[in-house]
């Protein structure tokens, strides 16, 4: 019985093993999780979380969020959310400018 264990820890090491290896030199490769992540990407970034999305700090959002109040935002139930594209979109048109 513990050989049939055993074989399947050898056999999943080895999948494992060669699935890294064959994406050992792609950057956009995904990792175990990533790949079973299949939706779990929020649509609508709350207002809270913005600074995670663009990669500043809290306080450099929140004045961004005040400089700037044409950012494309929804408002429901007294919470401000910024869908994901138009705001990615928005980030890549100020940018330029």
């Amino acid at each position: 019985m513990d050989f049939i264990f055993l074989s399947l820890a050898i056999a999943a090491a080895g999948y494992f093993i060669g699935d890294g290896l064959k994406n050992f030199q792609n950057p956009n490769a995904k990792n175990i999780l990533e790949a079973f992540d299949f939706e779990d990407d929020p649509q609508l970034i709350k207002e809270r979380d913005v600074h995670l999305f663009i990669g500043i700090s809290k306080e450099d959002a929140k004045q961004l969020l005040n400089e700037y109040p044409d950012i494309p935002h929804i408002k429901l139930n007294h919470t401000i959310y910024y869908p994901k594209e138009k705001l990615r979109e928005w980030l890549k048109n100020v940018g330029e400018e």
